[in-house]
């Protein structure tokens, strides 16, 4: 069964590798329980996730970006890959699953995580200079968007509280195709995957739809679409 290995919380620094004032993209395990609510819009609004702080309100956080989830066997990989101990939360999540397909959730797919909370993903994690310079991986940015394992970013539609050792359900999967880890790979290395985006409709995250709104209207994806 698939469950919730930690919910993580920010460990709030500053860095030159963040034009904000600080990052909270050091995130550690929190114990107890902890609460998820819907925060607001981006832009003014920040974490989803009780106790947690994000530095660029511009990009991060906000109702669609409410939750941001990575699998374990996704930190595995990438302890294999390079070498070294990849504590959970360490990519920056605040969800680290165990024994859920992550990249293969579908955009507006639902999650129950213990009794009551339910989150719907919306989205694709896109890494920027911040995760990069945390990380101090060279080329990390190019080695992680060739990997295709971005994470998974969620809205709240149920608040409540979760923690460690939760179970997370499945409890509706939407009729579309359009995965997570399409939806990544159509933003970053393939173009010509952005008209089977749209099919994902009102469930994709506002960030992400103006994105692809903008690369189709560019021309990008044509090939596929004529």
């Amino acid at each position: 069964m698939a469950q919730l290995l930690s919910v993580n919380l920010a460990h709030p620094h500053s860095a030159d590798y963040t034009a904000a004032s600080f990052t909270g993209i050091d995130k550690r395990p929190a114990p107890g329980r902890v609460a998820v609510f819907a925060p607001g819009s981006i832009g003014t609004a920040g974490s989803g996730v009780a106790g947690d702080a994000i530095g660029d309100l511009r990009d991060h956080g906000g109702d669609d970006q409410a939750v941001y989830a990575f699998a374990r066997e996704d930190l595995d990989f990438w302890e294999r890959e390079l070498g070294r101990a990849l504590s959970n939360g360490i990519f920056g999540e605040n969800l680290t699953t165990s024994g859920l397909d992550v990249g293969g959730a579908l955009i507006g797919e639902r999650w129950r995580i213990g009794e009551g909370v339910v989150l719907e993903v919306t989205s694709a994690r896109i890494p920027c200079r911040t995760f990069a310079g945390w990380l101090g991986e060279q080329g990390w940015v190019k080695r992680f968007t060739q990997a295709a394992r971005p994470g998974a970013y969620l809205r709240v539609v149920e608040p409540g509280e979760i923690g460690a050792g939760d179970g997370v359900e499945v409890v509706f999967r939407p009729a579309h195709e359009v995965t997570v880890e399409l939806l990544f790979r159509a933003l970053t290395t393939e173009a010509e995957l952005l008209p089977r985006v749209l099919d994902a409709g009102d469930a994709l995250n506002r960030v992400s739809a103006e994105k692809v709104h903008r690369r189709l209207e560019a021309g990008a994806g044509s090939s596929r679409s004529s």
